[in-house]
């Protein structure tokens, strides 16, 4: 007898999806192609999934209940047991980082034989890709998306997690897809055809690596952390269900560790590292802050579990970095607080670096104590009001930085400092030493460095020395596929460069804890 299913219909998408009894809507949503956005992974934690029911809210649950009367309710915590109909709600064009900085001289010089070469960078929120002349090294096209791995989970370990459970293959599918029609989008824009595209290279984490490779991520996932695959790939781009020349290859740069991927090389290859004669220090501040201390001569890297806070997630208000987000907070002449806003108009969320600014700004005027308490200033009183029965402070009455916001931003801080002050330890070197630093990433080409040294994110006396490199891993993914010896160099960067990792080090929780305040003079509670 064939298993009875219901009918979850999405009428402005013009697509409908068939589930079991007991499914959830965000399952209907997967299920139809959608590529929802589930931070939390579908645990109901994050509040990110929400959608309107248009017809059938009779046959919906919650918790086995029927639903309560809000007008928008989580995907991820409705049970389907009939056949509804579901509204999504609109989403603002996402703001995703393309370009980056090049150190290497060889940016510009192209591999001379082929004419269309593709580069990818799978970051875990975005996706970008390159088409460039392998004549010249000329970018002709750039294409870029949101990751639809997104739907299983905001970060890998909740990516890594379903995986384990559920098998890679879903995992796999929707991001070969989408880098299949990502080529198909940049040969539109070059004016040229796939047949063109002899050879493609592609960096990301590690665990974006494994997923795109079809690897279990299952030993990234447990002590101590470790890939099984991480050695520079060579295949058929058709093997992958990639549409390229007929002989087209696929280079895929190596991992150094569990949570140091291909990504980080690809930042090595952009800084020129093995070059590299000052003191540097290189930091990709996202959901892992992944960090690079040294030179030419001797580099350490490391891998913290930053979590995604400055990528939306975990905060209450938090949103990427799209329409309708504050992206900046400031101090106006008159002492007051203002906010700019992606797209003008009223703000929807914050993102990342509005984040950063708005708890700097805090910290500044007061209203937030190093230790991290939102306290209740009768000068800021209109203000601040309560969220669960603890502090807030609002920027209109529907957008507002709660305390469990601001402890993950604590979190995250925290994480990266102490990070810093090991690599340090390990290379027997000051923070002071540091002569130059690198952000990589989109968070860190968009945020503050004065905000990030003003909360401690990054050392104070190294303000003076940050330089955004944008999207430097994409910039490493194009040397990668133009020049043979940048990819072998790659090859050299996998084993040359020490790994330390940081969940083994005895010292790593005590210094995490101290790095956790504000200001140095105030402990955390």
């Amino acid at each position: 007898m064939a298993q009875k299913t219901y009918t979850v219909t999405f009428p402005d998408k013009g697509v409908s999806a068939s589930v079991a009894p007991g499914a959830t809507v965000l399952a209907a949503e997967i299920a139809a192609g959608l590529e929802p956005d589930a931070p939390c992974g579908g645990h109901g934690t994050c509040g990110k999934c929400k959608v309107r029911v248009l017809s059938g809210r009779e046959h919906l649950r919650m918790d086995g209940k029927p639903l309560p009367a809000d007008e928008l309710l989580p995907a991820c915590q409705m049970t389907v047991e009939g056949d509804v109909s579901i509204g999504l709600l609109q989403k603002g064009e996402n703001r995703i980082l393309t370009g980056g900085a090049s150190f290497a001289a060889e940016t510009g010089e192209g591999a001379g034989d082929f004419f269309a070469l593709a580069a990818f960078d799978i970051g875990t929120t975005s996706l970008v890709g390159y088409l460039l002349d392998g004549r010249t090294g000329a970018q002709l096209a750039v294409d870029s998306r949101l990751n639809p791995q997104t739907q299983f989970g905001a970060d890998v370990v909740a990516r890594g997690s379903y995986a384990m459970e559920h098998g890679v293959e879903p995992l796999t599918a929707v991001i070969r897809k989408a880098l299949e029609e990502m080529l198909g989008n940049l040969v539109e824009k070059a004016g040229c055809g796939r047949q063109d595209i002899r050879r493609m290279s592609v960096v990301g984490n590690t665990c974006m690596h494994h997923l795109f490779l079809g690897y279990s991520p299952a030993p990234l996932m447990v002590a101590p952390y470790m890939p099984e695959y991480r050695a520079p790939e060579i295949r058929k781009a058709a093997d992958l269900g990639l549409t390229i020349a007929p002989d087209g290859e696929l280079w895929m740069l190596p991992c150094i560790a569990g949570f140091v991927g291909a990504d980080t090389i690809g930042c090595l290859l952009a800084a020129d590292w093995s070059r590299r004669e000052p003191l540097t220090l290189m930091i990709d501040i996202g959901t892992n802050g992944e960090m690079v201390l040294g030179n030419r001569h001797r580099s350490v890297t490391c891998s913290t579990a930053a979590g995604p806070a400055f990528e939306g997630a975990k905060i209450r208000c938090g949103m990427r970095g799209s329409d309708g987000a504050i992206d900046h907070v400031f101090l106006r002449p008159d002492g007051s607080i203002g906010f700019s806003v992606v797209g003008g108009g009223m703000p929807k969320g914050i993102c990342g670096s509005g984040l950063l600014d708005a708890v700097a700004v805090l910290l500044e005027k007061g209203i937030l104590s190093g230790a991290g308490r939102l306290g209740a200033d009768p000068a800021w009183q209109k203000r601040l009001g309560e969220v669960d029965g603890k502090s807030a402070y609002f920027f209109t009455k529907d957008v507002y930085l709660a305390q469990s916001d601001i402890r993950e931003v604590q979190l995250a801080k925290g994480a990266i400092a102490a990070g810093i002050r090991l690599l340090c330890r390990h290379l027997g070197v000051e923070i002071g030493d540091i002569q130059e630093v690198l952000i990589a990433g989109a968070f860190g080409n968009y945020m503050s460095p004065a905000s990030a040294c003003a909360i401690g994110l990054l050392p104070k006396e190294l303000l003076d020395r940050i330089t955004p490199i944008g999207n430097a891993a994409g910039e490493g993914a194009k040397l990668a596929v133009l020049r043979r010896e940048q990819y072998d160099l790659a090859a050299r960067f996998m084993d040359g460069v020490e790994f330390l990792e940081l969940a083994m080090d005895p010292d790593f929780q005590d210094i995490f804890v101290d790095q956790l305040a504000f200001s140095e003079d105030e402990e955390d509670d």
